[in-house]
């Protein structure tokens, strides 16, 4: 019988509420939620991916800080306020892969992800999604997006400790470090690991790797207000680490569609900064709700 490691319930900090893009407020903004149906400016996915993490090192030790792969879809939003408790499948001797799950107080499941530690992975959570597709229909916000296209230019990008992560991530990793629910002296202290500085937190892969994002220019109609359905993290010669520069090369990989969102997946490749050593990769995919673009036809909205 597969022993199932439960963690205490955390309280995750709501800290998008400044969050923009292309001019305009995101979901995570109380107003704009509210004019599409949601109660107010959900907690960003990620966040929850720290309270994972001291189990999963504790598993795999640093293997899982340099090769691992956290693959997650999001089932239901969470709110300020609100409380999350993790599950984590102890795996048996010598596997490399395991069950995660996220639950509110209430019971109500927030997300579910594979956990595994390479270089073979076999398949995650989101690639046997991503098997699963159905080709999308006529496209109308990501009507001119394809599959294959790559980013406009390479990027790169740096994680510095006090350093302003942008209009879609108005906080600084010492701002995250504060409120964080899961803190690890390894998020600041360079001693305290063999990799010779901080390293990245696993739910802020997310931000350095889309600290740059807009300048791929893929072609998303405008104004539309999206926000993360799937995400997966994968180390593959890491950990990123804080204050390294590193070069992204994105990649469209899928297209879907839903009843209230159009979605297009992006795969991002970190790179060292010579941009030839693998170090990292996401995969996201990022769902446009069709109700925040405003010329999107009325007869294909839904009821």
């Amino acid at each position: 019988m597969t022993e199932t490691i439960k963690g205490p319930l955390r309280a995750p900090a709501q800290m998008l509420q400044e969050q923009s893009y292309d001019g305009h407020k995101s979901l995570h903004d109380d107003s704009e939620a509210e004019r599409l149906g949601i109660k107010a400016g959900p907690i960003e996915g990620p966040t929850h991916f720290s309270q994972f993490v001291p189990y999963l090192a504790e598993i795999w030790g640093d293997a899982w800080f340099e090769r691992g792969c956290f693959s997650s879809h999001f089932l239901n939003m969470v709110f300020e306020g609100e409380k999350v408790r993790v599950e984590v499948d102890r795996p048996a001797p010598g596997a490399t892969r395991t069950m995660c799950r996220a639950f509110k107080e209430d019971g109500t499941p927030v997300l579910e992800a594979s956990a595994s530690i390479g270089p073979d992975h076999g398949e995650t959570l989101l690639e046997a999604r991503m098997a699963k597709l159905r080709p999308a229909g006529d496209l109308v916000i990501l009507a001119d997006m394809k599959v294959g296209m790559t980013g406009a230019a390479d990027e790169t990008v740096t994680m510095h400790p006090d350093q302003h992560m942008g209009n879609l991530y108005p906080f600084s990793l010492a701002d995250k470090l504060k409120v964080i629910t899961e803190p690890m002296d390894v998020y600041s202290d360079g001693a305290a690991g063999p990799w010779g500085k901080p390293i990245v937190p696993l739910e802020m892969v997310s931000v350095l790797g889309n600290y740059s994002n807009r300048n791929s220019k893929f072609p998303v109609k405008q104004p539309a207000i999206g926000l993360f359905a799937d995400l997966e993290i994968r180390m593959v010669d890491g950990p990123l680490l804080v204050g390294e520069t590193y070069l992204l090369r994105r990649e469209v990989v899928a297209l879907s569609e839903s009843r209230r969102v159009e979605n297009y997946w992006i795969r991002t490749r970190f790179f060292d900064a010579t941009g030839k050593t693998p170090v990292a990769e996401m995969l996201l995919n990022h769902g446009v709700m069709k109700a925040s673009y405003p010329d999107y036809p009325a007869d294909r909205l839904p009821a």
